[in-house]
């Protein structure tokens, strides 16, 4: 997969496809994600990749265990540079809130796309 442009395009297009394509995979990772991502082509989805998963719904749902909170541009460029990450949120570009240890397992969603 290619670096997605947009939140919009990861969460509404290639996510999806890549969880149903994985769901055993998914759900290895067991936790429930919020994601806010302001700025054009941004938005709020959760990402449920719990036992009861995995799906991936728009809006901010309740239940997360970890919150994602970034613009849209950082989003992108972490997506491709994921080392970036920790740069952003010491910046405080990147906020995140809940067990931000699951924000770790995060990249092992996002590898399964490649």
């Amino acid at each position: 997969m290619a670096t997605p442009t947009s939140a919009t395009q990861l969460f509404d297009e290639n996510l999806p496809s890549i969880i149903e394509k994985n769901p055993d995979k998914a759900r290895e990772i067991g936790a429930i994600y919020a994601f806010r991502i302001t700025g054009e082509g941004g938005g709020e989805w959760t990402v449920d990749l719990s036992a009861t998963g995995p799906k991936i719904e728009k809006g901010c749902q309740a239940g997360a265990q970890c919150t994602i909170e970034v613009a849209n541009s950082d989003f992108v460029a972490m997506l491709g540079n994921p080392a970036l990450g920790m740069q952003l949120f010491m910046q405080g570009k990147l906020r995140v809130t809940g067990d931000p240890m699951l924000a770790m397992k995060l990249q092992k969603l996002f590898s399964l796309a490649s």
